[in-house]
């Protein structure tokens, strides 16, 4: 590893090889020449004059590209596709003469874009799915374990922790279903031509358009996609950019939540992620223990989101029927978009592996607020024992008042049960008060919520991918 120059983090830390070598310049060229096999392929199938023993010759160096060729080539050109065009050519000197017929540079360069994302989408949905399955074991874990609930960051009705946990768990499950409409729906460019007209391939077919039209259908077929775009310039519309990152982008800010959620639930002492036995919190702090992965993923999740503003202006500010001001833009922001995705998902598996629930600092909490929450139950007792309601509810609210203000300003133990039980107008003594503060009392259907939601919406998708299920992550860094 070279110390004398920057090194993205992107590939240092956070990725997976996995995703790495999806963006690889092996896949991109190897793609490039499956294209243009395809493309022969085709050709010959529709009557021009291509051997098999040209195809032959093609596919026997699919993926063994003579790099120093190429780049050499690229030296005195200035054209990277026409760079590896005379590269392969050089392997391949009986297919020479037919290799890119009647394609443009985009014919190579954006429908690899495509099938590149393609796969790194399919890769995104493999670690959702399994990020779904580990969120879902801790959601059923800890279904009907009450907590606060918190509206405004203020205690309000209480939920529960595996409630809550379907919350992060929903979300991400409609990334998967994005993700899933992409992978089905995505279309290549096809064969399309200089400036999206098909010309060249119509004078290549003699002006027979049925076989021009049959032509991109059958290279589509054999790359594997159900279509390409309807119309097109040179390249396909950037907006198809767009929409892959709009994707990337809604699981950034799935990440963000929950991880912000786990962030602050660590300074409540409620929830923690997890903490290995040699691991330093802080330099200066012995004590700490900051939630690094959550801050992690959680600033790894602003740079996804931002990248859609990006990708916007490249599809708003493409002129007529191609500019190239969008070459560079794209090599760097899709493939760090898609490794920066691919590694707060990691990061996120990691986290839901290993979440510490603390439920006695939990069950404190519920108990130091739930005074205030049981007051509708204590209104409803009492009334029961003929009280009058307007009475009572003012009476309440007098007394909740002035116990706040005995917690706020001076620190002291909510004392509103007490305060009650003396207030003879409700007629209830401290222990029909108390009786009325049983936590899961008030967590409503947060339990069957979690369960019902689990077993209707996720359950289907984890057992159709079950293979996907499986295996731990460990972090780089």
């Amino acid at each position: 590893m070279s110390r004398d120059r920057y090194e993205n983090p992107l590939i240092t830390r956070y990725t997976s090889k996995e995703m790495a070598y999806i963006f690889s310049s092996d896949v991109k060229f190897s793609t490039w020449r499956a294209l243009w096999i395809a493309l022969a392929e085709a050709e010959k199938e529709l009557g021009l004059p291509i051997t098999e023993e040209q195809i032959s010759e093609l596919k026997e160096f699919q993926d063994k590209i003579n790099y120093e060729d190429a780049e050499k080539r690229e030296k005195e050109t200035r054209h990277d596709v026409m760079s590896h065009v005379y590269a392969y050519g050089l392997q391949c000197p009986k297919a020479r003469p037919i290799i890119h017929l009647g394609a443009t540079s985009a014919y190579v360069g954006d429908n690899t874009d495509i099938i590149v994302m393609k796969r790194a989408l399919e890769l995104i949905r493999q670690k959702l799915v399994h990020l779904m399955a580990k969120l879902s074991n801790f959601a059923l874990e800890y279904k009907s374990l009450p907590c606060l609930g918190f509206t405004h960051f203020q205690a309000a009705q209480l939920t529960t922790v595996g409630k809550r946990a379907s919350l992060w768990l929903q979300d991400f499950y409609f990334d998967y279903l994005e993700c899933q409409r992409l992978i089905e729906q995505l279309p290549l460019l096809g064969v399309k031509g200089t400036t999206g007209t098909q010309a060249s391939f119509v004078e290549l077919f003699d002006g027979d358009m049925e076989k021009v039209k049959k032509l991109d259908e059958m290279v589509v077929e054999k790359l594997g996609f159900r279509k390409a775009v309807a119309v097109s310039g040179q390249t396909y519309t950037r907006k198809l950019d767009f929409m892959v990152l709009a994707v990337l982008s809604g699981i950034g800010q799935s990440v963000h939540k929950m991880t912000n959620d786990i962030r602050l639930l660590q300074h409540l002492k409620e929830v923690e992620e997890p903490f290995e036995a040699n691991q330093i919190g802080s330099s200066a702090m012995a004590y700490k223990r900051n939630p690094m992965r959550s801050e992690r993923a959680a600033s790894l999740a602003r740079f996804v989101m931002n990248c859609t503003d990006n990708s916007a202006d490249t599809a708003s500010t493409q002129w007529f029927e191609r500019t190239l001001d969008d070459s560079a833009n794209r090599r760097i922001v899709i493939p760090q978009a898609f490794m920066a995705v691919d590694g707060i998902l990691d990061i996120c598996r990691n986290i839901s592996t290993g979440l510490i629930v603390h439920n006695k600092v939990i069950h404190q909490h519920i108990m130091n607020e739930i005074p205030f929450m049981a007051t509708e139950n204590i209104l409803m007792e009492a009334v029961k024992k003929g009280g009058d309601r307007q009475e009572l509810h003012e009476r309440i609210r007098v007394h909740s008042m002035e116990a706040g203000k005995k917690v706020k300003d001076e620190g002291l133990k909510n004392d509103l049960l007490e305060r009650i039980a003396a207030d003879e107008t409700f007629g209830l003594t401290l222990e029909d008060v108390k009786g009325l503060l049983e936590p899961s009392d008030y967590i409503g259907r947060s339990a069957e919520q979690t369960s019902e939601f689990i077993e209707e919406y996720i359950m289907p998708i984890l057992r159709e991918n079950e293979a996907f299920i499986g295996g731990e992550v460990e972090l780089r860094v």
